[in-house]
């Protein structure tokens, strides 16, 4: 008989598991003097390929339907509201035109990091599980570094984000029936802090899904929830064309000196709200920084690659039709007073009933969305303190709670308390600083050009080695610095737009 380290998976020592080596090494077979023991040897081998794949790790499961729900789940996300205002800022011509550029390049540099998942052969080469294993896979030394600290901050920041836009929808709801009953004569102000400490309960629970692979099915359900309010607002919005029936709004967008519900739009002002919409519509499309954890959770063969190619090739199309179906529609209904959400602006307010379900749609959503996009830091943080405390129970230990007609399930106590402190201090910061449009232009700056861009791009140079100033490598280049120039304009026009806020804002204190 083989020696176990030889034909099973790793021991469990002190409720940890010890790293498995290359899983080559325990499918290696000594000669042996009998027939029976060699046919012996290879069953196990069969039924532990059954479980594992060719790194050691559990078999993958994820097709190319669960990547694209997770695709779509972070990609439809509430940064579609605001694309109608984004509309308005920016024309029918530079508007249209400028989404389209955006869903181009995210295509294009998605496919070139779906290509790095693997070091060396793009089919049996070293798997790289987090976007920042690829960085250091491909680029390495400080690089590894900047990408992990505005990854993490990123996912950090869309989780306040997500934060504020479901509290937002949540406060619709009940503002909308609000609205019916008194006709439209009570303005129905009311602070969002109820509503955000709600969401952050909820998430508190969602966030014991143990890791991404768990959360497929919520990921499924928060995409259909997406289809469904941006169907409602793209009804809402060809309703309201059709009741006045022409379309509003202007070839370049909103004109100096139009009265909005923000007061009149100034020279200065025109500027900021054009670079802020370009922050909007860059957000609309950020989940390249979770693709890389998308890409870990499909099954091969097929190579992975090649499932994510069409995953990210259906998912941008679809979505990009949305986008645009969504935000003509909605610039068409309210021209240049598009408010900053399509569904909580209140420029519908009938039917009443549709606003509603639309807006819980949303909520619901935001909630999966949620978790798709903080599972890669949870993960993170888990893996490094398990690795600088790997013999604290209360770090790694996994204890079974019996829970009635489901089995078990199975509570990490560290993975209770910081994911729990995790989600009150987004709840805490999004209490604080309540800006939908202008949290959304910023997060879309800052996470558009190093994670959509940069970083897949020189990841590719790299593991495809391409030549220095070559036709190509001038050409990916390119695309880079340009890029470059809009993420920084973004970011400038967001601040200038945060910067106004405060100007008016007192912490807690915000209503609508």
């Amino acid at each position: 008989m083989l020696p176990r380290s030889r034909t099973m998976p790793s021991r469990i020592h002190h409720s940890a598991i010890e790293e498995r080596h290359d899983i080559r090494h325990y499918l290696q077979v000594e000669v042996q003097p009998k027939a029976e023991n060699e046919i012996e040897t290879t069953n196990r081998q069969a039924n532990y390929s059954k479980c594992f794949d060719d790194d050691g790790h559990l078999k993958r499961t994820g097709t190319f339907w669960t990547a694209t729900s997770h695709i779509i789940t972070a990609v439809i996300g509430s940064g579609v509201l605001s694309l109608a205002w984004a509309f308005a800022q920016l024309g029918w011509v530079t508007g249209p035109t400028m989404l389209v550029l955006f869903a181009f390049v995210n295509l294009y540099t998605s496919n070139l990091l779906a290509e790095c998942y693997r070091s060396g052969d793009p089919v049996t080469g070293q798997r790289n599980y987090t976007y920042m294993e690829a960085v250091k896979a491909h680029l390495g030394g400080w690089k590894v570094k900047l990408c992990g600290w505005i990854q993490y901050l990123n996912l950090f920041g869309v989780a306040i984000g997500y934060t504020i836009a479901a509290s937002v929808s949540m406060m619709a709801i009940k503002r909308s029936n609000c609205f019916h009953k008194s006709g439209g004569t009570n303005p129905c102000h009311m602070s969002s802090n109820g509503y955000m400490i709600s969401f952050g309960i909820a998430e508190v629970i969602f966030s014991q899904i143990p890791n991404f692979s768990h959360v497929w099915w919520l990921s499924i359900v928060a995409a259909i929830m997406s289809f469904t309010y941006s169907t409602a607002g793209l009804g809402l919005g060809i309703s309201k064309v059709a009741e006045h029936g022409r379309f509003e709004g202007s070839l370049s967008g909103i004109s100096i000196g139009t009265l909005t519900h923000a007061g009149t739009v100034t020279g200065m002002q025109k500027i900021w709200r054009t670079l802020q919409a370009l922050g909007a519509i860059a957000f609309a499309y950020s989940y390249s920084v979770i693709l890389i954890e998308i890409q870990d959770t499909v099954k091969s063969p097929p190579a992975e690659y090649k499932t994510m190619k069409r995953a990210t090739s259906f998912s941008i199309i679809v979505t990009t039709v949305f986008y645009l179906l969504c935000g003509s529609f909605g610039y068409a209904a309210f021209g240049d007073l598009s408010p900053g959400n399509l569904l909580t602006g209140f420029g519908f307010y009938n039917p009443y009933w549709l606003l509603d379900i639309a807006n819980l749609a949303v909520v619901v959503h935001l909630v999966g969305a949620y978790q798709v996009f903080c599972q890669p830091l949870f993960a993170f943080v888990e893996k490094w303190c398990a690795q600088k405390c790997p013999k604290s129970d209360f770090v790694v230990a996994e204890h079974e709670i019996p829970i009635p007609f489901a089995g078990t399930y199975r509570i990490n106590l560290f993975r209770l308390v910081w994911r729990t402190i995790f989600v009150a201090i987004t709840t805490l910061i999004a209490m604080l600083m309540p800006f939908f449009n202008d949290v959304v232009g910023f997060l879309g700056a800052m996470g558009f050009w190093p994670l959509t861009v940069y970083f897949p791009i020189e990841m590719y140079i790299s593991h495809k080695k391409i030549g220095r100033e070559t036709s190509r490598w001038l050409a990916l280049q390119m695309i880079s610095v340009a890029c470059f120039f809009v993420t920084v304009a973004a970011a400038v026009g967001s601040v200038a737009g945060v910067v106004l806020d405060l100007q008016t804002y007192k912490p807690f204190k915000t209503s609508y």
